[in-house]
C-alpha cells in the first residue's frame, strides 16, 4: 500500500480552558487530528474525558504533556485518528490545560 504524502497541514486554534475543580470543557475538534498534543500547564493533576466526566480518559500529572502522532500506526487503517467533533473535558483544581493539533488539508 502506498501512502499519500502530498496533504499539507492545517494549524486549528489551540483548545484551552482553566480549571476550576469541577469538569470543563477544554474544547471540541474542528477538523480529524494527525497529530494532537495534550498539555497541562497547570501545577495539579487534570483528568481528561471525552463524555462530560463520565469516564475518564487520562490523568495527567502537573506539568505533564503528551504527543500522540496518529501516524504512526502499522494497522490496516491508513487515517487513524479522531472523530472531528469530539469535545474534551478537564477536571483540576486550577491551572491551565490546552489541545494543540495538526490536520491534513488535502491539498
Amino acid at each position: 500500500m502506498s501512502i499519500n504524502i502530498s496533504q499539507r497541514a492545517g494549524f486549528p486554534a489551540e483548545l484551552t480552558a482553566t480549571m476550576s475543580g469541577t469538569w470543563v470543557e477544554i474544547g471540541t475538534l474542528t477538523s480529524n487530528p494527525v497529530q494532537i498534543i495534550f498539555d497541562n500547564q497547570g501545577l495539579a493533576s487534570v483528568a481528561i474525558s471525552v463524555n462530560g466526566g463520565t469516564t475518564t480518559w487520562r490523568t495527567f500529572p502537573a506539568g505533564e504533556a503528551l504527543v500522540l502522532d496518529m501516524r504512526g500506526n502499522h494497522g490496516l487503517a491508513p487515517n487513524f485518528t479522531m472523530d472531528k467533533g469530539t469535545t474534551f473535558y478537564g477536571n483540576g483544581a486550577s491551572g491551565t490545560f490546552s489541545i494543540s493539533y495538526l490536520y491534513a488539508t488535502g491539498q
